[in-house]
């Protein structure tokens, strides 16, 4: 990753003494963060506190890292923010709200994709702000490791806590956790490696970095694990079957420098003759999965999602053959391998650097490609008796009716070993309330057996932080990625611009404050990241515009 120029960064080694103020300081740029976000400007995604009650008064299940988006001090509501449940006959906010429904619930199917904020960083380092419709806040959110307790089994651990941001406004954390499998332990894998060879992939950056990224799996997996590997452009070949790798390196090694770039993009009849490569290999002790490297610019044959994976439904669901997407190139079809990912029973992500996609298939592929959950959902109960309205911060399209939080019918997200999932919260609270906050639930199946199970969190109001600014380094890392997101998505009149929003200058500030502070590198990358937006924005560069549409409703 280059350094980028443009906004100037503080020196690490002077003081700050404006620090504690920067997400209290009222009506600047970073002080007015929690209220107005939560209260409707966040508009990353909603949902608000409307009637029924969760009985749960005990306190918090806390974790060392916390993430959350602040959000801003009192002023106006925003169309489609968060809703006021408690106003007193007479009182009104400038936008009217909705009458509280039968609950305090908020419902979702769990979501590990990180390719929106990896997209996103690619455009930018490209020169060009990425199209609001590709921003997906929790894919930012979840671009980030979090240090959550694991569990004990092969479950979930459920950690809830968060900080008060000024006013009667806070962040609420919710954090899921799986356990980690040691690489020797793990079972074997049988997978299927699906690469595109069109025309379009003879960019750099995209079938070169793909073929780097095979060889480095090749040398990562272990000798009990299998590869296939099909290669598709206007027509899909088989050019290595399922191949144990004890022996055979050699031979998929050469397999992989034969993957030259052709013509056209048939996406389907790569996913199709993909899959039937998987299941004719399929081991019945292994992992079996379908991994799809791809910039998914379909133009050849079908182009829809729901149309490809119709063609591959029996087989899907007859193995329980998983699909993991790896995104390239400049261009890249985020919404088609998206949905993809999504009906294939799996999840995204992009690279666009050599180190990012060794490390992907050298580290974490190996480690994670088993499953620990399948139709992962979690349900959220505010208190009624404290809370006064809430916010859920991106998973747009992941949104599950509360009645169908317990229907085990109902898709919900597949959660490998050693994955941590995130979902951020920003909540009212009522003036001078205290006890119970919010209960967290999470709901599975077990990959094996398909036997449903449940574990619960619980936060109370007197284990809030007191001040975002005290808080640990996770959760205000987590904070200025979620600004981010909404930052790019201010251009799309779906989301409206934040009242008083920090610039993305003072967001890069606060992200090499983070990055130097905690060493880690994914937080320089961000600080960078949001540098060159800074410049991109201060020189009005282009931002592909989105594509409008109603905005969604929030009950």
């Amino acid at each position: 990753m280059h350094t980028q120029t443009g906004t100037r960064r503080r020196d690490p080694g002077k003081p700050d003494p404006g620090k504690r103020d920067r997400w209290r300081r009222g009506p600047g740029p970073l002080g007015v963060v929690v209220a107005v976000g939560a209260a409707g400007a966040l508009l990353l995604t909603g949902c608000t506190s409307d009637g029924g009650s969760s009985d749960d008064k005990s306190g918090a299940a806390r974790e060392d890292a916390a993430g959350g988006a602040p959000a801003r001090s009192a002023a106006p509501f925003a169309p489609g923010g968060a809703q006021d449940t408690d106003k007193g006959e007479g009182e009104r906010d400038e936008k009217p709200s909705k009458r509280p429904g039968a609950d305090y619930l908020s419902t979702f199917a769990l979501d590990v994709d990180t390719a929106s904020y990896g997209f996103a960083r690619r455009s930018i380092e490209d020169g060009t702000l990425p199209d609001p419709e590709t921003v997906r806040p929790e894919e930012f959110v979840n671009s980030f490791r979090q240090e959550y307790r694991q569990p004990g089994g092969d479950g979930f651990a459920v950690t809830v806590d968060g900080a008060r941001t000024g006013g009667d406004w806070s962040l609420v954390r919710v954090g899921l956790a799986t356990r980690s499998v040691p690489r020797d332990e793990r079972p074997p894998a049988a997978l299927t490696f699906v690469v595109d060879v069109s025309g379009s992939m003879a960019e750099p950056g995209r079938l070169d970095l793909v073929r780097d990224a095979l060889e480095s799996a090749a040398g990562g997996l272990r000798d009990e694990d299998s590869m296939a590997i099909v290669a598709f452009s206007e027509e899909a070949e088989e050019i290595l079957p399922m191949t144990r790798l004890d022996g055979n390196r050699d031979r998929v090694r050469d397999r992989i420098e034969e993957l030259e770039p052709t013509s056209s993009t048939n996406l389907e009849a790569g996913v199709r003759t993909g899959y039937d490569t998987a299941a004719d290999g399929r081991r019945k002790e292994a992992t079996n999965r379908v991994v799809l490297l791809s910039d998914a610019l379909a133009n050849t044959g079908e182009t829809d999602a729901d149309d490809i994976l119709d063609r591959i439904e029996e087989e899907r669901r007859e193995h329980g053959i998983t699909l993991f997407g790896v995104g390239v190139g400049s261009q890249y079809g985020d919404a088609l391998m998206e949905r993809l990912a999504d009906k294939g029973d799996g999840h995204t992500t992009y690279v666009s650097e050599r180190e990012e996609a060794r490390a992907l298939f050298t580290e974490q592929l190996p480690a994670n490609v088993g499953l620990r959950a399948r139709d992962a959902k979690a349900q959220v109960a505010f208190d009624r008796d404290t809370v006064r309205a809430f916010r859920l911060i991106g998973y747009d399209n992941r949104q599950v009716a509360d009645e169908d939080f317990r229907d085990d019918r109902v898709d919900g997200g597949e959660v490998g070993p050693g994955h941590t999932v995130t979902a951020l919260y920003a909540v009212r609270l009522k003036e001078g309330a205290e006890g119970g906050l919010a209960k967290a639930t999470v709901r599975w199946l077990d990959p094996d057996d398909r036997k449903p199970h449940e574990t619960s969190g619980r936060l109370d109001s007197g284990d809030l932080a007191e001040d975002l600014d005290e808080a640990d380094t996770g959760l205000r890392t987590t904070a200025v990625a979620a600004y981010f997101a909404d930052a790019l998505r201010g251009r799309d009149d779906r989301w409206e611009t934040l009242p008083a929003t920090p610039s993305l200058g003072e967001l890069a500030e606060q992200a090499q404050e983070l990055a130097d502070s905690s060493g880690d590198r994914s937080v320089d990358d961000l600080a960078e990241t949001l540098d060159k937006a800074a410049e991109l924005r201060e020189r009005g560069a282009s931002q592909p515009p989105g594509s409008g549409g109603e905005e969604g409703e929030l009950r």
